[in-house]
């Protein structure tokens, strides 16, 4: 596939870098542990945390390519639509639209 050169064109590369339910499940469960972090950390003041947050999913996310999927996380070539893309994914498994 020739590099994508939009969002709209990166999303369904990054979905075909995630065929695998175990993979998605974990990536999932990573993005859902860091809206409890996040939660935790507004809650109880602890700021500090918020320097983590964005790196929770990380070995989740990394876990499940290296021994499901097989493949180099996303995250490695475009970290911000990887990111981006992250969030869409879940809000995607968790409305019905790819399979959780």
């Amino acid at each position: 596939m020739q590099d994508p050169t939009t969002f709209r064109e990166y999303y369904p590369y990054y979905l075909s870098l995630h065929q695998n339910k175990t993979c998605r499940r974990l990536h999932a469960l990573g993005q859902l542990s860091t809206l409890t972090l996040l939660g935790y950390a507004i809650v109880t003041h602890t700021w500090f945390l918020l320097l983590v947050v964005p790196f929770v999913i990380y070995p989740f996310a990394w876990s499940g390519h290296a021994f499901f999927e097989k493949n180099t996380p996303a995250a490695f070539t475009n970290p911000l639509w990887a990111k981006m893309s992250d969030w869409l994914m879940l809000k995607d498994m968790l409305t019905g639209k790819i399979p959780l």
